[in-house]
């Protein structure tokens, strides 16, 4: 069993990263023509409004609230707010996210299983990836009432100490995990293999929505209207497009 942890949570996450990461240039690099989220909305639009909007909001409150409530160091917020109660917002609050995230997801795979015309026309990976979703979210929230045994917030601070112990290359991440339960790491390891197929699935699309956000700082467009060189004493027929 130890070999067994010492590899998915000392060396898998690094795997895990590198094949995000790396896979994701690649594709980017060779494949630009399926850097795509390869979207059926002409499909059954009522069902996948709600299960896209619910899905995403949720995912996406969870992603940033995962990523800054683990990589934050403890010294950070310490003096505004303690580990348990910060425990206990993040159980609140993630919960209801992982909740509006799950019956999105739920009412996505329902979907893309149940009509003929968007199941045909699926790749495998579109449904194995909506059926891990599912767990890694019903494994989210299956962690809320094991986190409510803790309200001291001493398990989430070795959850986090593992995190930064991982990105930050130190050694003794593993030890940190001796006490958390199956659910725990079932939902770790779910969350990390999520990353390790994201260059395989339309998931890369993720990267375009971030890379969006340099267009909101990039620098105006200058257009100039072309002069024409016009014979004295003739003009141009007007365009019936022109606009001023």
């Amino acid at each position: 069993m130890n070999i067994i942890n010492n590899f998915l949570f000392g060396v898998y996450p690094y795997i895990a990263l590198t094949v995000f990461l790396a896979g994701s240039l690649l594709r980017f690099d060779r494949d630009q023509y399926t850097w795509k989220s390869d979207s059926s909305q002409m499909l059954k639009m009522g069902q996948l409004r709600w299960g896209s909007n619910l899905f995403h909001v949720g995912v996406l409150f969870l992603f940033f609230g995962h990523s800054v409530g683990m990589l934050t160091p403890h010294f950070v917020y310490e003096h505004f707010i303690s580990a348990g109660n910060k425990q206990l917002m993040a159980m609140v609050s993630g919960g209801l996210a992982g909740l509006a995230g799950f019956i999105g997801v739920t009412l996505l795979l329902h979907r893309r299983l149940t009509e003929p015309r968007i199941r045909i026309n699926s790749k495998t990976s579109d449904i194995v990836l909506l059926v891990l979703l599912w767990l890694q979210l019903a494994l989210g929230l299956a962690t809320v009432p094991l986190s409510g045994q803790h309200l001291d917030g001493s398990m989430m601070m070795k959850l986090a100490g593992w995190a930064q112990a991982i990105v930050t290359f130190q050694p003794g991440a593993v030890e940190l995990l001796a006490e958390a339960g199956f659910i725990f790491k079932a939902h770790m390891f779910l969350g990390m293999t999520i990353f390790f197929i994201f260059p395989f699935t339309r998931l890369v699309h993720v990267w375009s929505g971030f890379g969006s956000v340099a267009y909101l700082m990039r620098p105006y467009q200058v257009v100039r209207a072309r002069r024409l060189n016009v014979p004295a004493g003739q003009t141009l027929p007007p365009r019936a497009d022109a606009r001023v």
